[in-house]
């Protein structure tokens, strides 16, 4: 177990009895020693190292709920938690108190309710508490501002999971006996009808000519737009053809238009918003995104402290605290002029739980990326940075633009050129490494003794329509945001699924679906079109609002769509048609059956299509990785893999020799003890180390 028991820290020794102290229970094992340092000695941090415990597979279906006593949840211990779980209990019976402070979230409420009931807690002796940055003073703050697990959110959250388990379970097992599918989702299935949908309008799209005409001049280009002041197409070359032999060379300036424009700044990040952008600027994965981002906020080791470095990153809010506006307008107001503070951005949506959280800021103003540039990894600054300036650039004013807008007349065909000069650059100041704001100079119009301009050239161009185009990650985020379909901080998870599940294949960055998504899509269609759809989806996201605020009752939400969907999933399972395996031309060598290739938990495989009459499988080939000489025999280490796909390196001669190895072998001896020698690969470099004794040398 994680725990801040730093002597220098807490003057606790190790193994010391906690009798008056405080326990502390954050998800996270790299928050303990930030905050732990913030509380000090009166307090003992320890984590929960994320959720402990789940739905178990009990009951129909597996679901680990009783349909028939309003879903009763039954909940296991996840594996691996139960030493966990003791010394927390351990330490939960010696606090004075006992703090739950897992994140501000749906997620984290339920966390925070679940070791509520699994330390045998009670009103009397613990207190919830909530922070959307780790910091010292928030920290503190946070403490003073005890308060209670709120039930309604838990509820949320647990119906979520609850729906989750029921349409994973149910259309998974579906969709793995009658395609070649391997999964299904509530919100998964969604989004790959998104992609698959969009694969059928570029596949049903009928491109059209059009042709365009440009007058080219020594400073500037425009192009033909109207005749006699009306919008003009050109659907051929001999249309082009019979306008060019009606136009000369000289142009007659018709209008100069000049207007100055606002350009305002965006709102700050939210998750959906981060997750766009840094898709789009730093071709960052939304789940690189949420992993750098979680470290920022979890706390970076800087000089002289530990600190989180932003606010959390799991919001649907534009908010910004009104100590942080005014410490930005500080900012600007001493680095850039009084004339660069802008106003607040007001969100536009229905404030609703989730947006009761802050947007992602930096946790201090006056913490430039700059300042901070050596104690972050390149993807840690790039973010930060990206982040750091979105907010200060959020309350800046807007940018100023001078717009021209040039018409030119040539025998009542109609010229448009367009520029714009930036004459106050405003948020720009900070922001303009992330948007494509450029200066567009015009000539000055004005200046012209004559009426007439004189082109160098005039050209026709052909040009095609495009197809809409294919999804890219920060596409299809923004398109599930749009439409209210699952969860920002689920969207990485659902977009892994997919490519996972082999649904989809990027090209150029963008989703392509498979052969086995189309089919999966479709006959989820044919037989759930009023579930699994963008509609339907939404609405099950507004009702778990309304669980949260405490409007509806999670376990009527539950019986009104389970009453609907579970019909329609032995409809399935009746009509559905298998599909068939595949031959593979070959006869079964005991039975004479066709053989056909089949796919099993670790892949594909051939066998008999009699089955289960006949159990014949074939035996691939397997080349076989010899790595050293078994020290123990006179075998071979080989490379093999576990049941679980995980390689590992044995003796050749199994089961008479066991020898085995996790990590590789080199075929060396130890200076030490003389046992094996292995190859320990990690991120922060490879080492040699003995297989029995602590000797370790750097690779």
């Amino acid at each position: 177990m994680i725990k801040c028991v730093y002597e220098k820290l807490y003057k606790v020794k190790k193994g010391d009895e906690i009798v008056g102290k405080k326990l502390v229970i954050v998800e996270s094992p790299t928050k303990v020693k930030s905050i732990g340092k913030y509380l000090g000695s009166d307090y003992i941090v320890s984590s929960s190292k994320g959720h402990i415990r789940d739905l178990s597979t009990k009951g129909k279906y597996g679901f680990g709920v009783d349909i028939d006593d309003n879903f009763k949840p039954d909940y296991k211990t996840i594996r691996g938690k139960k030493s966990v779980i003791d010394e927390l209990k351990k330490e939960a019976k010696k606090a004075e108190k006992v703090y739950l402070a897992t994140d501000l979230d749906r997620e984290g409420e339920a966390i925070a309710w679940h070791l509520y009931d699994v330390l045998g807690l009670n009103d009397d002796n613990y207190s919830r508490v909530v922070f959307n940055e780790i910091t010292k003073n928030t920290i503190l703050e946070a403490i003073k501002k005890e308060g209670k697990i709120d039930q309604n959110l838990v509820n949320s959250q647990e119906t979520r999971r609850i729906l989750d388990r029921i349409i994973g379970f149910r259309l998974s097992k579906l969709i793995q006996s009658k395609t070649d599918g391997s999964s299904a989702g509530r919100v998964q299935s969604v989004a790959l009808k998104l992609i698959v949908d969009r694969e059928r309008e570029i596949e049903a799209f009928k491109a059209k000519e059009y042709w365009t005409i440009t007058a080219l001049f020594n400073e500037f280009k425009a192009d033909l737009f109207q005749y006699k002041h009306k919008k003009i197409e050109i659907n051929s070359e001999k249309e082009a053809n019979d306008i060019l032999d009606k136009l000369s060379k000289a142009f007659e300036i018709e209008s100069v238009d000049k207007k100055l424009k606002n350009k305002s700044s965006r709102p700050p990040f939210t998750t959906s918003t981060l997750q766009q952008t840094a898709s789009n600027k730093l071709r960052f994965s939304s789940r690189k995104t949420m992993q750098v981002a979680q470290k920022l906020y979890e706390g970076i080791d800087l000089e002289n402290e530990t600190t989180g470095l932003i606010t959390y990153m799991r919001t649907d809010s534009i908010r910004l605290s009104d100590e942080f506006v005014a410490s930005a307008y500080r900012f600007i107001e001493t680095k850039y002029g009084k004339e660069y503070t802008g106003p607040v951005k007001k969100s536009k949506k229905t404030e609703n739980v989730q947006d009761a959280h802050e947007a992602i800021r930096p946790t201090s103003i006056d913490r430039t990326p700059e300042s901070i540039r050596k104690y972050l990894s390149d993807d840690e600054y790039k973010l930060y940075r990206m982040i750091y300036y979105r907010a200060l650039a959020s309350i800046m004013a807007p940018a100023k633009v001078e717009g021209t807008t040039v018409i030119l007349n040539n025998n009542d065909y109609q010229f448009k050129a367009t520029g714009q000069i930036i004459v106050f650059d405003g948020y720009l100041k900070v922001f303009k490494d992330y948007e494509d704001t450029k200066d567009a100079i015009l000539p000055p119009f004005d200046e012209y003794k004559s009426k007439v301009i004189v082109s160098n050239d005039i050209i026709k161009e052909q040009h095609f329509t495009e197809p809409p185009a294919r999804y890219t990650e920060a596409k299809l985020i923004k398109e599930m945001d749009d439409l209210g379909i699952g969860r920002p901080s689920t969207y990485a998870t659902i977009i892994d699924n997919i490519k996972k599940r082999g649904y989809v294949n990027l090209l150029e960055r963008k989703f392509v679906p498979t052969e086995i998504g189309f089919e999966v899509t479709d006959k989820l269609q044919e037989f759930f079109s009023n579930l699994i759809n963008v509609e339907y989806t939404a609405s099950m996201e507004n009702d778990l609002d309304e669980i949260a605020e405490g409007k509806e009752v999670w376990y009527e939400v539950l019986g009104e769509f389970y009453k609907d969907f579970e019909p329609l999933v032995k409809e399935a399972f009746d009509k559905m048609p298998k599909k068939e395996a595949e031959k593979t031309g070959e006869d079964c060598p005991e039975c004479g059956h066709p053989l056909v290739i089949r796919k099993g938990k670790y892949g594909s495989f051939t066998a008999c299509s009699n089955f289960p009459e006949c159990k014949y499988i074939k035996q691939e080939p397997r080349e076989i990785k010899i790595i050293c000489d078994c020290p123990n025999c006179d075998g071979h280490i080989t490379e093999k893999k576990s049941r679980r796909g995980k390689i590992f390196y044995g003796c050749d001669n199994y089961p008479k020799c066991k020898t085995a190895y996790w990590d590789k072998p080199t075929g060396d001896k130890c200076p030490e003890c003389g046992s094996m020698l292995t190859e320990k690969v990690s991120k922060k470099g490879n080492k040699i180390k003995c297989s029995s004794c602590d000797f370790v040398k750097e690779s």
